[in-house]
């Protein structure tokens, strides 16, 4: 893959971010056939992703001469505790939406837990451990000690799910697997025209330069570590160009460059029947934050924002907005990574 688009951006949300933290993203994609459906193609999505949220628009068609009633699904990726690391957005994608034909659907959601290969999700339901929650575990206020669920089970309750390995140290020891399905009819040589919303869950570090100061040590001494964050600069397609450019900046004291990125599954359209007829990428170009004035320098100072992803094919800029890329018989065989760049001025 080549790198076809680095648009200079005005403004984007930009997360604070600690000296030496690193965080993942969560890579969720699109619906998905529970069972092989050969009769049905996705004749067209529209997959619209910014840094707060993603939109995904589909047109199904239906090619047989008989309606057609089947489970579609969303995946969520599996997840688990993350005690004492930082995390941007919710790994179980609780805000999740689902319309179809323009119309909000009920869902059902399904969640389960394994510790390894071993199901525990009964044995977590009948103590009243919520799976999804890790038992209302508060990561996200930063409060340490054990789930509320937890607190409330019996003696004889938390020594069985102890025994199981559902807690270990005292904390949630299983990953969630979780999807979100329905029933979904498909007209014969009809048309149906599903949407669905969800939080990207973001992953980033703490600056372009931490990458490519590793990439450069590794060149000259053939040094192996740090190799994940080579791995994470390698896969926002930077051009050579920019990638010194951008470690020059990074290495003056006004300046710094982080970064994140939203991922997203492409694959999962493979489920349907291939190609994708007609796939239109739009990536959000939030607007400009207002320049600044800093206590130590009179004239005004703003960031500027970079967006870069791979891409085979041609890709537009239709408006100050949005980065747009547009294919036809799409069959998918990579994900997409989606990098965003703040060339951020700190005061001296």
């Amino acid at each position: 893959m080549r790198v076809l688009v680095l648009a200079l951006l005005c403004c984007l949300h930009t997360i604070a971010l600690l000296a030496d933290d690193g965080a993942a993203s969560i890579a969720a994609g699109g619906l998905v056939l529970m069972k092989r459906e050969p009769r049905i193609v996705m004749a067209k999505e529209v997959l619209e992703i910014g840094g707060a949220k993603v939109v995904v628009d589909y047109e199904f068609r239906n090619d047989s001469d008989e309606d057609i009633t089947t489970v579609v699904a969303f995946p969520v990726p599996s997840y688990k505790f993350a005690n004492r690391e930082r995390s941007w957005g919710n790994p179980g994608f609780d805000d999740f939406k689902l319309m179809v034909g323009g119309t909000p659907v009920k869902f059902t959601v399904e969640a389960r837990a394994f510790v390894g290969k071993r199901e525990i999700t009964a044995q977590l339901n009948r103590e009243h451990i919520d799976v999804t929650s890790f038992g209302h575990a508060e990561t996200a206020t930063g409060v340490e000690g054990p789930p509320r669920d937890l607190e409330r089970t019996a003696p004889a309750g938390r020594q069985r799910l102890i025994a199981i390995g559902a807690f270990k140290d005292g904390y949630p020891n299983w990953r969630v697997e979780k999807k979100y399905y329905w029933t979904q009819t498909f007209p014969a040589r009809g048309i149906v025209r599903i949407r669905h919303t969800y939080s990207p869950v973001l992953g980033g570090t703490n600056s372009v330069s931490y990458g490519l100061e590793a990439e450069r040590e590794r060149k000259k001494h053939r040094d192996k570590d740090e190799q994940y964050v080579i791995d994470e600069i390698d896969s926002l397609c930077l051009e050579p160009a920019l990638k010194n450019s951008l470690f020059r900046q990074s290495q003056r004291n006004d300046m710094q460059v982080p970064f994140s990125y939203v991922d997203f599954i492409l694959t999962t359209a493979n489920t349907w029947k291939t190609p994708i007829e007609d796939f239109t990428l739009i990536v959000d170009r939030p607007k400009a934050d207002p320049p600044r004035t800093t206590k130590t320098a009179a004239h005004p100072r703003s960031s500027a924002k970079l967006v870069s992803f791979c891409w085979d094919g041609p890709v537009e800029r239709p408006d100050a907005t949005h980065i747009r890329a547009h294919t036809t018989n799409f069959i998918p065989t990579k994900e997409l990574r989606i990098g965003f760049i703040s060339i951020d001025p700190i005061d001296p």
